[in-house]
């Protein structure tokens, strides 16, 4: 198990975003991960700006995730844990194949190396290598599956395919396809192919190499300094590119998405009391400060009693995994009750308590609304855009106090609101 960092330590490590990082890697894969040794190039280039990337891999030519599945090498390396990440590469045309036999084939097993990188360390993220079309695409299956029969016919394909394997299994993407796509589209004297159009050339495993060095450490490849044996031209081209396809857009291959994300509500008690709601997501660790002169809590959802009446800046602190959110909120109590300025104080909630309907006013019209217990599950009550607001039919909730999450592009804010 990847050793939980303390909370202190995740403050003081956020300080420098460029500081050395150190990843712990295990690559599963074929020979387009074992070609150029991909997984030691990588290592080389973050070494170049500063990192360090220990790794293990198993990489049998022609290996599919099936085969991976019942390997006893790849097992053993994956019941070890203690990676950061799990890399996963699927033999080079199965993803391109028809929507059937993807199915079958290809996306149990991809679930099954997922989950058991997952159960063996939790704290382990798996990353799927999204591959490329070949050069002319695929002239051995193009005759049973017309759409690959080019290379941006089977590059489409296997980028839909390696998406719906990420998302699916709330996965990381490392997009070395769209970054080839992006070199042969705008510097196509960079050859990226082996003479057998399909196994990648050092520039191709270079620019491979980079990708992962973003998606691993989530740092720009500009910060890398070795060009291996390619031209400086050439090299520089290639982070270029990786800068702008992947770094640029981390959170659309879905780094970053699965960190912990600090969220919380409040209610008033008798006197100062105030009871705090946790909503966060994707953590496992939290600190809470009740501001200046007050105390602390390490619990999920604390109730507090505040020493005197005044205005606190009330934080949350989220952590899993060595990584952390913060949150905070203005709590003004007093002996009358609790009030909050709020993230989105235009808000206006009513009729509160609500009957069979609960309407929102204020709310921007490209809102998620969900309606969640005290618990945090989610609940059955649906939300309706009208000209004036956002309704929202409660009738089938049970009498008692429920939390609305509203997320905008602005924020998340939650409310707490009672069902009578």
């Amino acid at each position: 198990m990847i050793q939980k960092l303390l909370l202190a330590g995740l403050l003081l490590s956020g300080i420098s975003a460029y500081a050395g990082q150190k990843r712990n890697v295990l690559f599963i894969g074929n020979s387009y991960t074992a070609v150029n040794n991909l997984p030691q190039l990588t290592a080389s280039l973050a070494a170049s700006a500063g990192d360090t990337l220990l790794f293990q891999s198993n990489t049998p030519g022609g290996y599919t995730f099936q085969q991976h599945s019942n390997d006893a090498t790849t097992l053993n390396l994956i019941s070890r844990g203690g990676y950061h990440y799990v890399v996963l590469q699927e033999q080079s045309q199965f993803p391109a194949f028809p929507d059937g036999q993807v199915a079958t084939s290809v996306y149990p097993y991809a679930r099954k190396l997922d989950s058991l990188a997952k159960a063996a360390d939790a704290c382990t993220e798996t990353v799927f290598y999204r591959t490329w079309g070949r050069k002319n695409g695929d002239a051995q299956n193009c005759p049973g599956f017309p759409p690959i029969c080019t290379y941006a016919g089977m590059d489409s394909m296997l980028a839909r395919r390696y998406r719906i394997m990420a998302d699916s299994n709330k996965a990381l993407l490392s997009p070395v396809g769209q970054v080839w796509k992006y070199l042969r589209q705008n510097h196509s004297g960079i050859e990226l192919y082996q003479a057998d159009e399909s196994h990648p050339s050092l520039a191709g495993s270079y620019a491979a190499a980079c990708t992962f060095y973003s998606v691993f450490f989530r740092k720009s490849p500009l910060l890398i300094t070795d060009d291996q044996t390619l031209t400086a031209s050439e090299a520089l081209a290639i982070r270029q590119a990786v800068k702008t396809v992947v770094y640029d857009s981390l959170l659309f291959w879905n780094v970053s998405k699965y960190d912990p994300k600090a969220q919380f509500a409040f209610t008033s008690g008798a006197g100062r009391q105030v009871s705090f709601q946790n909503i966060s997501q994707n953590a496992a660790g939290y600190e809470w400060q009740f501001g200046a002169g007050q105390g602390s809590d390490t619990s999920r959802n604390p109730t507090y009693t505040f020493s005197a009446d005044g205005t606190y800046t009330v934080r949350l602190i989220a952590s899993r995994c060595g990584r952390a959110d913060t949150i905070t909120k203005q709590v003004t109590v007093s002996a009358a009750g609790v009030s909050t300025t709020g993230d989105f104080p235009e808000i206006r909630l009513f009729p509160n308590p609500a009957g069979d309907v609960l309407k929102v006013e204020g709310l921007a019209a490209d809102a998620r609304i969900e309606v969640l217990d005290m618990a945090g599950k989610k609940m059955a009550a649906y939300a309706d855009r009208q000209a004036n607001g956002w309704v929202i039919s409660t009738a089938a909730l049970p009498e008692g106090l429920y939390l609305i999450r509203m997320e905008t592009k602005s924020g998340v804010e939650a409310r707490i609101f009672r069902k009578k």
